[in-house]
């Protein structure tokens, strides 16, 4: 879904750029941006429907009205406000939308092991049977998280496979094994995955 071919000023700035675009992956992994849109311009019109849209899910709403104020056309101040909306988005588990995009990248199946829970629970929580508790809302935003550090270097089968290979770095074991008895985000292991995910940053062959 983001495929940026053209950047408008002031976004040509490097460090602006990647707060960005960090930003829009986070809101694509989290299932915030439009489905079938593909982001192909990064402006200001495009980062303020990703605020409008983010803000519907009740994150970062002050950040929508600072980007329109005359303040942020100045990049380093721009750079800041997508930033917060990173840590925003980071700190915002959001279960409405994160069931159905992650359950089409990872499957019911893998969705459901990952997180510890039935099959037919992904299934209940995704349609909204059932209000998904706090602990597996929890689990639930840490794998898009993860999902988002690594969209960038694989797709989906990709990121499908990813959490089944194992690991040196994982002790030889791959990052589902680090997932299991009803595991918690702040859990060592789990930390250790998502680091290893966020590798993906710095190296491709990780």
């Amino acid at each position: 879904m983001i495929q940026i071919r053209s950047i408008d000023e002031p976004f040509a700035s490097q460090s602006l750029y990647r707060a960005a675009v960090s930003a829009l992956k986070l809101a694509e992994a989290m299932g915030l941006l439009p489905e079938q849109e593909v982001i192909a311009r990064l402006d200001r019109e495009t980062m303020s429907r990703l605020l409008d849209r983010v803000a519907r899910a009740g994150i970062g709403r002050w950040l929508r009205t600072e980007l329109k104020s005359p303040s942020p056309q100045d990049p380093a101040r721009l750079e800041k406000l997508f930033e917060h909306l990173a840590a925003a988005l980071e700190e915002s588990p959001a279960p409405a939308h994160e069931w159905p995009r992650l359950a089409e990248i990872l499957g019911i199946d893998q969705l459901a092991r990952l997180l510890q829970v039935s099959p037919s629970s992904v299934r209940r929580y995704k349609e909204s049977a059932r209000t998904t508790p706090d602990d597996v809302a929890a689990r639930l935003h840490f794998l898009a998280l993860v999902v988002g550090d690594l969209a960038g270097a694989y797709n989906n089968i990709g990121i499908r496979r990813w959490f089944e290979r194992r690991r040196a770095l994982l002790g030889d074991r791959a990052p589902v094994d680090l997932l299991n008895q009803d595991w918690s985000p702040t859990d060592p292991a789990p930390a250790r995955v998502r680091e290893l995910a966020r590798s993906l940053l710095a190296s491709p062959a990780t």
